[in-house]
């Protein structure tokens, strides 16, 4: 059975539990630790579960159901473990800081987590000092990880679900600089490697940390030019191909290094750091007189929305920067439109 199909079943069954639970207490008049003893209730979650080799005892058993279900974490620690494994490093941190933030504050185990306590969280980060975007991707990550408790069986319920996310400001546009302040930043970029790193970024539209992994051998010939294979996030990779010119001021870089070697090297010889290509980037845009704080990713927007900009298909940006979805390559549509209802009404 698929794993969509095995999700769908588990719902359907849960809901049919919480329904017979409700019964249970409506003829029994009893609260909800009672109803964990009736045997009627016991049997019928035990075979909507599908531990046959427990069904025994789980009907003698006066221990909570729960201990009688076999699950694939044993505690909140180790569900954050599961739940966070696979992922980026720079996700993983974000996500285990949320994470622990919200049992910090709460108090309580994910067991015994409600809706209000959620609600509860959500208000006092909403007073917190943080910006709406952090807000929403803290919430988010809180829901996601109920989610996948659910999924897994060590959360009877994803109480979580019913938790709105406030809405924030799209700030995607502020950091899209224009193509004349791209151009002014290569341009009196005087230090070789950096120009050539500064190039690769924006034509490319790296991510800071594809940037730093890049050895000779990710760089492929295609006549007089050539291509560069991409290891991304979630370990996808991607290919890109290059014009001519930026594939010869890589080529220029490159003196009696092997194929392991980074193709941009560090004093000490080895890949650079993200630090440093910050720091190569910032410069960059104060000589160009950016007042901006520019990040290297400034320069993946400044990729993505120039790109659409000259007339390219909006598949090919996606499969170009490794979005997993065409939606977020559309971002970038949004956040520069090429026109509007205002432009047709009277001055």
């Amino acid at each position: 059975m698929s794993e969509i199909w095995r999700v769908t079943v588990r719902t359907l069954c849960n809901g049919c539990v919480i329904f017979v639970r409700f019964l249970c207490e409506l003829c029994a008049k009893v609260d909800d630790r009672q109803s964990q003893k009736c045997p009627i209730l016991r049997k019928v979650i035990a075979i909507m579960l599908h531990v046959p080799a427990q069904l025994e005892t789980a009907i003698a058993s006066e221990a909570p159901l729960d201990s009688t279900i076999d699950r694939q974490a044993g505690s909140d620690d180790q569900l954050i473990e599961l739940w966070l494994h696979g992922r980026s490093p720079h996700t993983q941190k974000a996500y285990r800081a949320d994470a622990q933030r919200f049992l910090r504050q709460v108090g309580k185990r994910l067991h015994d987590v409600k809706l209000a306590d959620l609600q509860l969280f959500a208000d006092s980060l909403s007073a917190s000092v943080l910006r709406p975007a952090s807000i929403h991707r803290c919430l988010s990550s809180i829901k996601s990880l109920f989610s996948f408790g659910h999924r897994l069986g060590y959360l009877s319920f994803d109480v979580a679900r019913p938790l709105r996310l406030p809405g924030y400001r799209d700030g995607l546009a502020d950091r899209i600089l224009e193509e004349r302040e791209v151009q002014r930043m290569l341009s009196l970029e005087l230090h070789t490697r950096n120009r050539s790193l500064l190039t690769l970024l924006y034509v490319a539209g790296l991510r800071v940390s594809e940037l730093c992994a890049m050895q000779w051998s990710h760089l492929q010939p295609r006549g007089e030019s050539g291509q560069i294979t991409v290891c991304g996030k979630r370990g996808k990779t991607r290919s890109i191909l290059l014009p001519k010119s930026v594939w010869q001021k890589l080529q220029s870089l490159r003196e009696d290094t092997s194929d392991e070697q980074p193709v941009f090297l560090s004093r000490k010889g080895g890949h650079l750091a993200p630090s440093q290509v910050w720091r190569i980037v910032r410069r960059a845009a104060k000589r160009a007189g950016i007042t901006k704080a520019v990040s290297p990713h400034f320069l993946r927007h400044g990729h993505a929305s120039h790109a659409l900009d000259h007339g390219a298909p909006i598949s090919l940006v996606q499969k170009t920067l490794g979005h997993a979805s065409v939606a977020t390559t559309g971002r970038y549509l949004h956040a520069r439109p090429s026109e509007s209802s205002s432009t047709y009404l009277c001055q």
